[in-house]
């Protein structure tokens, strides 16, 4: 019945049509006219069903084009971000840190040009110095985060070794690198350096794990990347505040016409892996 109230609302001449065929069928004396009222009504309901099938078609054509919009628009914006890193990494590394550079060595000159006949000048210079040390090593640890300048210049696995160890140094927390060579492009390289840094920036931000492994080896044609903690975990179809993240991940890796899996529970830690097609050994080879 609730069917037939929906149809009447969408289409109400056919049905109207279909009921006077039906009535025929019941009433007419000739079967001959039977036979023409069934033919008649068989053909108004395929014609109805024909036209939402259609409409149901067209819809989920729709529906795939917006989606595939959608995942190229926020790959596009991945990229276009890591463009824009690299701009901004670019500028701090030679403009900023030619600036503090300068006003570095000013400050020492003019240190030893008072020597001892003004200790606290010089006591505050030397003080300024040391301050300028503290924020170029900043801009640079802020350079590599945007642009790691290790991955071109010491590949990919020892690029992994020093952004573990730099985490393990910064939050107390145990991690197992192991590492081994892969042939991937540098889109691909990079895609899986931004996966590994974000999800030890969740695991800082949400896990309060003690341990952390990290893993990277060639299996075949694929090159196998995991990420798993020892933390708190959560319900991975409700992930809460790393949604986004998980998200941005995933977007990074399909566009390298990667797979990601992500597992995990309450209570029972995290695991994220990530398989990327190798190149072959001509392309790889230089």
């Amino acid at each position: 019945m609730k069917v037939f109230i929906k149809l009447l609302q969408r289409q109400p001449i056919v049905c109207l049509l279909a009921g006077l065929a039906l009535l025929c069928l019941l009433l007419a004396p000739w079967a001959w006219l039977q036979l023409a009222a069934l033919g008649l009504l068989l053909l108004l309901l395929y014609q109805s069903l024909a036209r939402q099938q259609a409409a149901h078609d067209s819809l989920h054509l729709m529906v795939a084009e917006r989606t595939a919009e959608l995942i190229d628009l926020a790959q596009h914006l991945q990229w276009a971000r890591e463009d824009e890193r690299q701009r901004l990494a670019r500028d701090l590394h030679d403009e900023l840190g030619a600036l503090l550079t300068s006003a570095k060595l000013d400050a020492a000159r003019i240190r030893s040009r008072l020597g001892g006949s003004a200790p606290e000048a010089s006591e505050r210079l030397a003080h300024l110095v040391q301050s300028l040390d503290e924020v170029i090593a900043l801009t640079r640890r802020i350079v590599e985060d945007l642009r790691p300048s290790a991955l071109g210049n010491l590949g990919l696995p020892a690029t992994l070794e020093i952004l573990a160890r730099e985490f393990a140094a910064r939050s107390n927390v145990t991690v197992h690198c192991s590492v081994a060579p892969v042939r991937l492009s540098p889109r691909a390289e990079l895609a899986v350096y931004r996966l590994v840094q974000e999800a030890i920036n969740n695991i800082s931000k949400y896990a309060a794990a003690r341990q952390v492994w990290i893993t990277l080896a060639s299996q075949g044609t694929q090159a196998q990347v995991s990420v798993r903690d020892d933390g708190r975990g959560f319900d991975s179809a409700h992930p809460g505040g790393t949604s986004r993240g998980l998200l941005g991940m995933r977007y990074r890796v399909e566009a390298e016409q990667g797979r990601l899996r992500i597992r995990s529970a309450p209570g029972q830690g995290t695991l994220i892996e990530l398989s990327l097609p190798q190149l072959a050994e001509a392309a790889a080879s230089p």
